[in-house]
């Protein structure tokens, strides 16, 4: 049977079939357009107004532009604190052309590398890490694989040029190598001085980065600068943010802080607590003339390590504590100014005195009488209390109003956060007075101390703590601060001359609680002071459960343990630093002001001298130089090792080039260090209490006094270096 076809249209039908395709066609299109019109009508027309509301409000998002930080600077320019950017790096492995099998063939080799620059990771862990992802659909991997955090530029191109299978393509699309940029706070020197510079951060109420600490936070509408704006703008590809209004660079700081004298004095005072094995210390040297504050350090014990470590913690610079006897300082300059202390007076002294018939005030160094002018010499509490008690007698408050006339109450806004005046009582009982006249039932902080003992240096000029001295504006123009006073003259020229005298006898006279400060090098004056430290108030009580504060609360102290501290002023004759040194419970046999937060203070004035920091200019006479039997010197150390290793590569055999300084370990007598570096010099002479001075570059070809020469502690050892 014959095969169906299908019926043959006509080209009338034809013709009629397309015509009602382009009539079906351009119905859609008309219905199209005619919604079209009816929508734009809608939105233009009727619904206008809430169309470009919604609009305006689209155009109207802003955001702010955060402004760079200023710099906070050293008194010499030096950076202490500047913006840095760092990097995280990351690989993106779903990168378009990712050489997945080239990768693959270079993992091993890249993991050792990354464990050897990129702790805490092991050659394991990184394996492990990247085998995790590696073994995942490609889809299904990271775009933001973390190899390094918080990097500089230079790492990153260590990474891109050097490492297994980066260094072996180009193009990031083949590596998926990349780097997300971060400006990050950065502190050159450390944890110098950290508590006093401070540190920045975010916190819960703001997420932009301000000061939190320090001269970052108490000058931190100045660091800050201005944030800018931008706002979103219409573009080709849609709508992206525009600057509107730049950011504004906040102010450089200039500090009054100089790099080697803070690296002096905080290296002394964290070598001192280290063999006091001290819970905290404190110092800060302060500029006589000027009152800039040149170093500053607080160490307190880590309780987070297992080695004894001293880390910068809480600013107790500024911070009020009982001070002990150097408060004595500040009772007799209000006796001496208020006319009622006759330095030639004679009072009679002894061990005991039972003052309003009250728990006895004892005397641990002075004799049976003492003139006023030997009071602060034998730090007499006996005496203190008979020379003010008389006065204050019938209205105890009128101390506390005298030492406000000194200024010692006014606030110094020296730029330090958390600084607080002293804490003296408005209206003591009589019984209170007679311990607050030296040193207890009151409370200073240091800087306080520091700054009156400073205008006594000053011969009187109260000049006012600082530790800014200038600004540099953000088009970079610098501002200078005046030196200005708590008060011009606090007491008289004269009062100052009878006090510093009285306090040069604490080191230099026959019954002097410093003797050991004694040094021809550098005269020291100054005071003890020595305070037992009091019972912290308990939080809870034996069970546990908070203490209402209506809770009576006997105080008293902890037995056995004590706060030193030693303040003064060097050189004598014209002081140019004060320095105070703040020690809390150290244990024996460094118990004693003097042979703690004296030895800080004396160990930090002749390392200033031996470094021409004092303007001094002693004579220099080199050593006569002897012909060496040995021939020339190529390379000295007290380390035998070295010279082997040395005389080995240079393959010297038994030449006598290389010479080991021939050790003196004879107590009293000055080592030889002719040939060595100079800073295995100054480690050797230092260790042994001489100050040294140096002069040129290299190692040291001549010594004064020479070796062997008897010399105790204290003297100073002038080096000549050269370098051949």
């Amino acid at each position: 049977m014959p095969a169906q076809r299908s019926p043959q249209h006509t080209p009338g039908e034809k013709q009629r079939y397309t015509v009602g395709r382009f009539i079906f066609i351009f119905a859609a299109c008309v219905a199209v357009a005619f919604a079209i019109a009816i929508n734009l009508f809608k939105t233009t027309v009727l619904h206008a107004e809430a169309w470009n509301h919604m609009g305006d409000s689209t155009l109207a998002s802003v955001k702010p532009i955060p402004p760079t930080r200023g710099e906070i600077l050293a008194s010499d320019g030096s950076i202490l604190a500047t913006n840095l950017y760092y990097y995280t790096v990351m690989m993106d492995l779903r990168a378009e052309s990712f050489k997945i099998i080239e990768f693959t063939a270079a993992v091993p080799e890249l993991c050792d590398s990354l464990a050897k620059y990129f702790a805490p990771h092991d050659t394991a862990a990184w394996h492990k890490r990247i085998n995790a992802q590696l073994d995942k659909p490609k889809g299904s991997r990271t775009r933001n694989f973390v190899l390094a955090r918080d990097v500089p530029q230079r790492v990153y191109d260590q990474i891109r040029t050097t490492f297994p299978f980066f260094r072996d393509f180009d193009k990031s699309r083949h590596t998926g190598l990349k780097k997300d940029r971060r400006l990050k706070r950065s502190y050159p020197f450390g944890s110098m001085a950290r508590r006093s510079i401070g540190r920045v951060g975010m916190t819960k109420e703001c997420s932009e980065v301000h000061g939190r600490s320090g001269l970052e936070y108490a000058l931190d509408t100045l660091l800050y600068g201005h944030a800018g704006v931008k706002v979103r703008g219409l573009s080709t590809r849609g709508t992206k943010y525009i600057e509107d209004t730049a950011a504004v660079k906040g102010f450089d700081v200039y500090t009054t802080i100089d790099i080697t004298m803070q690296d002096i004095l905080e290296s002394e005072l964290n070598t001192m607590l280290h063999n006091s094995q001290a819970e905290w210390g404190a110092a800060m040297l302060m500029e006589v003339k000027t009152g800039d504050i040149k170093a500053i350090s607080n160490l307190e014990l880590d309780p987070s390590s297992r080695e004894p470590r001293y880390i910068e913690a809480l600013n107790r610079c500024v911070q009020p504590y009982e001070p002990g006897s150097v408060m004595k300082v500040m009772t007799m300059a209000v006796a001496l100014e208020k006319g009622f202390a006759n330095p030639n007076q004679v009072y009679s002294i002894g061990h005991s005195y039972s003052y309003l018939n009250n728990r006895p005030i004892r005397d641990t160094h002075s004799p049976g009488s003492l003139p006023v002018s030997r009071f602060i010499e034998y730090s007499s509490n006996i005496g203190m209390v008979k020379l003010s008690m008389p006065h204050y007698s019938n209205d105890p408050s009128q101390f506390r109003r005298d030492l406000a006339e000194l200024g010692f109450f006014d606030h110094f806004n020296t730029g330090i956060a958390g600084e607080r005046p002293p804490m003296v009582p408005r209206d003591p009982k009589l019984i209170d007075l007679s311990r607050m006249v030296f040193g207890y039932s009151t409370a200073i902080p240091p800087l306080y101390t520091c700054a009156f003992y400073n205008a006594v240096a000053n011969n009187g000029e109260f000049v006012r703590p600082r530790l800014v001295k200038g600004l540099r504006t953000p088009d970079g123009r610098d501002s200078m601060l005046e030196v200005s006073y708590v008060r011009r003259r606090m007491m008289s020229p004269e009062n100052a001359a009878t006090l510093r005298q009285m306090m040069h006898g604490v080191v230099w006279g026959e019954g002097g609680t410093a003797k050991i400060l004694r040094n021809d090098a550098v005269e020291i004056a100054g005071k003890t002071g020595t305070c037992k430290i009091a019972l912290e108030r308990p939080k809870v009580d034996a069970k546990g459960d908070s203490i209402s504060p209506k809770t009576p609360w006997k105080g008293g102290y902890r037995e056995g343990h004590y706060r030193v501290t030693f303040c003064g002023f060097f050189p004598f004759d014209n002081p140019k630093y004060t320095c105070i040194v703040v020690i809390n419970d150290p244990k024996l046999p460094f118990r004693g002001p003097a042979v703690s937060s004296g030895v800080v203070l004396k160990n930090t004035a002749l390392k200033l001298y031996a470094r021409s920091m004092l303007n001094d200019n002693p004579e220099f006479k080199e050593s006569p130089r002897k012909p060496d039997a040995m021939g020339p010197t190529v390379y000295a150390s007290f380390d035998n090792t070295r010279n082997a290793t040395l005389h080995n590569e240079l393959d010297l055999g038994r030449t006598q080039a290389i010479r080991r300084p021939a050790p003196c370990d004879t107590a009293g007598r000055v080592p030889d260090v002719k040939g060595v570096s100079i800073r295995e010099a100054l480690t050797l002479l230092e260790s042994k209490g001489y100050a040294v001075r140096f002069h040129g570059v290299g190692y040291v070809c001549a010594q004064t006094p020479e070796a062997g020469t008897p010399a105790g502690p204290g003297t100073r050892i002038d080096l000549t270096l050269r370098h051949d």
